[in-house]
């Protein structure tokens, strides 16, 4: 049967992909604190003093994180409660986690930390995938270029015994 000219052509075989629809985004800071200290601070998901995004969990003080936990966090824009899953965990190395946030959103956050020559360095990588990201990419932007920094700030005072206040973050009122 031959084509009609005035009808679009569609190939199923080059599907269009929409470049908005995923971010991708990694920062690093280096540190002179050990791979030990920067990874205690990462996994101690009770104390979220430094993390300039969310603002406090459900976890109890103690728990050793592992691969398929589920808890709960709540973000310092919006306090209402966020799922967020364990999905992988390398000791002093790397740790996953996958934050479900809403329906149409869904975050992905990979902390990594590794040895270098001048010090440790730390990596916070952030993946947003679902038709909400463009929106909630331009609010937590600002905030998620922070993370690693103050992480390693605040990794840095309490290893050197000077204790700050933890900073406003950019979201705090």
């Amino acid at each position: 049967m031959g084509r009609l000219g005035f009808l679009p052509e569609f190939n199923n075989s080059s599907k269009r992909q929409y470049p908005n629809d995923q971010f991708i985004r990694t920062y690093q800071a280096d540190s002179s604190a050990s791979v030990d200290d920067l990874w205690r601070k990462i996994t101690d998901l009770t104390d979220l003093s430094w993390h300039p995004i969310l603002a406090s969990t459900n976890v109890p003080r103690g728990l050793v994180v592992k691969p398929g936990l589920i808890y709960q966090g709540f973000t310092r824009m919006i306090p209402i409660p966020i799922q967020i899953f364990v999905e992988r965990v390398s000791p002093r190395e790397l740790f996953s986690v996958r934050i479900l946030v809403m329906p149409g959103l869904e975050e992905k956050v990979t902390y990594q930390v590794r040895s270098t020559v001048c010090g440790t360095c730390v990596s916070y990588s952030v993946t947003l995938r679902g038709w909400l990201s463009p929106l909630f990419w331009s609010l937590v932007r600002p905030c998620a270029a922070k993370v690693v920094r103050q992480l390693v700030q605040s990794v840095e005072q309490a290893v050197s015994g000077n204790l700050k206040p933890p900073k406003r973050s950019c979201l705090d009122l």
